[in-house]
């Protein structure tokens, strides 16, 4: 994702299981613990589904 000030920010969109109670700031947490400082996601969004290719690829443009 485009940042003001870093140019770019880790952007994640993450598929939630059926069930699963899993919040944004508790994932942060665990990136900052297993990434890099460079490579764990900022912003966090819950999607349903991703985009896909009728070849069965992730469309990256449509996510923002």
């Amino acid at each position: 994702m485009p940042h003001e000030s870093h140019g770019e920010e880790v952007k994640a969109f993450v598929i939630l299981q059926p069930g699963s109670a899993l919040t944004a700031d508790e994932l942060v947490v665990w990136a900052k613990q297993e990434m890099a400082s460079y490579k764990y996601p900022r912003i966090i969004e819950f999607v349903s589904g991703l985009p896909m290719t009728a070849t069965g690829k992730i469309l990256k443009r449509e996510l923002t």
